[in-house]
């Protein structure tokens, strides 16, 4: 049965596939895939689709994004799809609702990077492993779900998330973290490294892998060594709604942001501005594309211009007016303007336009190539250089959000959340006619270890400098305090500060707990970490609109883009000096304690088993086997020398045993008195 399942998955049953890059001023890699998986037998399903898709973008600060998505969706609720790691027996044993797994490396940048885009609120990652989960399951028997998830998903992704299965390592989230409530759990393992063990059950996802495709981009090298890396995994199920048509909803995010190295940028251009980095597949990754893979129907890779950079390049823009809020099919890149900042080495297929632009003055602006018609003898190498310099900058989040701490010392501290406004605060957020005051609205989650006891009493705001009561600020707080080696502390809070602020801040302050021993990790002195706090706006959503006409393929990618989504971001992970103890003493003791046993326990015995004048015994029983001998050899040498042979005299008793055995009986005696004392001290 399950040969007959693989047969028919490559038989073309799948439609559509799509690839999608993005192009700002950064390398952003992101690979999503839709799944539907459910138990039966596998049949041509009535609306399915299989769609990979690329995106890139050019970032102010030189870097580049990139984005990958494959995805497959259906509503037949009858299709199985064989998967390596997310089967559909771990969904139905632990009754999964949702569910969300990221490993990421390195820290997302809102400021170079932005962080009021689809991808940066919905894709950008704390460092470490998140792991969060719904149940549809008794609320008595969430804890034991997440404790068995937590273990298949450590032994599927070669990662230490059974750690998180201690409730000292997780929380249950009311309202703060994702409009979720009920049976959520949340962890976070900020310290857990991230290496190829971890994306090679990744990739095992996709259905043609990394072996061809869109796909053999994924160069571990090229991934390993960019600035900022975060792998996702996002599932839904629907298996436990009767009415719902999906199933099982399966989608896989790889955000890359890459260093372009120096190409040749093709332009006699003498200026003492900079140009921008110029780039193209094959020096990102090291490789190029050999076609679609086998169960795409197509696939096709775009390259989005910011609304920001279009903005600066105004001036050249104005050929595409005609453009606007339409889609141009199979136009030749001539046909796009002929720009002069910037070139493609690959003619775009077309050209989308972002229509209803939440920025007036700017819009961004998507290409499309199509990669059916190349092969391993004409293989896909998309690359993008520039003419003139241009400078620009990512749109930000309204808020520039920093977390740092206070004090000194072992014993006590302060938890510092910094919210400082930035050029789109104002722009950004419309006030309220019907009310006289206009306020932001901001959502604070933190979840701090139970060894880290803040005091939630000492909560103190700032705003421009001046302290505020906390009745004017906080519209609503949810604290769950810690338990000592129970549960971690929870704080969920909801401000409202006022819009036209230049800075805010808030403060808790906190005690320092101290551990066993056995309870430290082996880098105790680099310090305990706290994991990140999230930050949102839910009165600011974000979305990229692409008008589509009816006869162009609707990619699951533009449709992706298109999706409301609340502004978020992650803060800093905050590193907690504690008090260590000194781990070299009981080395020591156990050192020194050995050495005097083995010491006394030696010189007893050998005081105990030495016989009294073996010494003496042993050398006679030598001199008798020699005696002859050497009666021979001092009358012969007498006769040479003509003397007569005198024989020789006897010795006396040689008193070295009776020094000796007293020698000893005083190394033991002593041994034992020094013994005796330290036994004595040290009760």
């Amino acid at each position: 049965m399950e040969k007959s399942l693989r047969r028919n998955c490559c038989s073309g049953h799948f439609p559509i596939g799509k690839f999608f890059l993005i192009f700002t001023s950064r390398v952003k890699f992101r690979l999503q895939v839709l799944m539907a998986i459910t138990t039966g037998f596998f049949r041509k399903p009535s609306i399915s689709c299989f769609v990979p898709a690329y995106a890139w973008s050019n970032l102010g600060s030189g870097n580049q994004k990139v984005w990958y998505q494959v995805k497959f969706i259906d509503n037949a609720k009858i299709v199985e799809v064989a998967s390596d790691i997310l089967t559909l027996d771990m969904v139905h044993k632990y009754r999964i609702k949702e569910m969300e797994l990221s490993f990421t490396q390195g820290r997302w940048s809102y400021d170079s990077w932005g962080g009021f885009d689809p991808i940066a609120s919905s894709n950008a990652k704390p460092p470490g492993v998140e792991l969060w989960a719904v149940f549809d399951v008794p609320p008595d028997q969430v804890d034991a779900s997440w404790k068995n998830l937590t273990h298949t998903l450590s032994g599927l992704f070669c990662a230490s998330i059974n750690f998180l299965e201690s409730s000292t390592t997780y929380s249950a989230p009311d309202w703060s973290f994702r409009s979720l409530s009920g049976n959520l759990r949340y962890g976070l393992l900020p310290r857990e490294a991230v290496c190829t063990e971890n994306l090679t059950p990744w990739l095992k996802l996709l259905p043609c892998r990394d072996k061809s495709g869109l796909s053999l981009l994924m160069n571990r090298p090229s991934i390993y060594n960019g600035f900022y890396h975060s792998q996702r995994l996002h599932l839904t199920s629907d298996e436990f709604d009767p009415v719902a048509l999906h199933g099982i909803v399966l989608e896989q995010t790889l955000t890359i942001v890459l260093q372009p190295d120096a190409l040749d940028t093709r332009a006699s251009f003498s200026s003492s501005r900079k140009l921008q980095p110029s780039w193209s597949m094959s020096s990102l990754f090291g490789k190029t594309v050999d076609g679609k893979c086998a169960l795409a129907k197509s696939s096709n890779v775009y390259v989005q211009l910011e609304g920001s950079l279009v903005y600066n390049m105004k001036d050249t823009w104005n050929n595409i007016e005609g453009y606007e809020g339409e889609i141009v099919q199979e136009v030749p890149y001539e046909g796009f303007g002929s720009n002069s900042n910037f070139g493609f080495s690959i003619s775009p297929d077309r050209m989308m336009k972002e229509i209803n632009s939440f920025h007036k003055e700017s819009y961004s602006i998507l290409y499309g190539f199509s990669i059916n018609n190349y092969h391993s003898s004409k293989p896909f190498d998309l690359g993008f250089w520039w003419k003139l310099p241009v400078t620009w900058s990512c749109v930000k989040a309204p808020l520039r959000v920093s977390r740092f701490l206070m004090g000194s010392g072992n014993e006590k501290g302060a938890i510092a959340l910094s919210l400082q406004s930035t050029e789109w605060s104002q722009s950004l957020l419309e006030a309220d006619k019907n009310k006289e005051k206009c306020n932001l609205r901001v959502d604070v989650f933190q979840v701090v270890p139970w060894y880290i006891k803040v005091y939630y009493h000492t909560t103190k705001i700032f705003v421009d400098g001046m302290p505020q009561a906390l009745g004017d600020i906080i519209e609503k707080m949810n604290v769950s305090p810690s338990e000592d080696k129970v549960s971690p502390g929870v704080m969920e809070m909801i401000l409202r500060l006022p819009c036209d602020m230049k800075s805010a801040s808030l403060t808790l302050e906190f005690d320092k707990g101290f551990l066993h021993i056995d309870e430290y990790p082996p880098d105790a002195n680099q310090g305990f970490d706290i994991p990140s706090a999230i930050i949102s706006y839910p009165d600011f959503q974000t979305s990229l609109q692409y008008k589509e006409d009816n006869t162009s393929i609707k990619t699951p990618m533009v449709s992706k883009m298109q999706d409301r989504r609340t502004i978020l971001s992650y803060t800093e992970v905050l590193l907690v000096p504690l008090t260590t103890p000194d781990f070299s003493m009981p080395y020591n003791v156990i050192t020194i304690t050995c050495t005097v046993f083995a010491l006394y326990f030696g010189s007893l015995l050998n005081a105990l088993r030495r016989r009294v004048n073996e010494e003496e015994r042993l050398l006679k029983s030598k001199d008798k086997r020699t005696s002859k001998l050497q009666l021979l050899l001092s009358k012969f040498l007498a006769k040479l020398r003509g003397k007569p042979w005198e024989p020789p005299s006897s010795t006396p008793p040689s008193s070295s045993s009776k020094f000796i055995s007293s020698k000893v009986i005083l190394r033991v005696l002593l041994i034992a008195a020094i013994a005796f004392g330290w036994q004595y001290y040290d009760k």
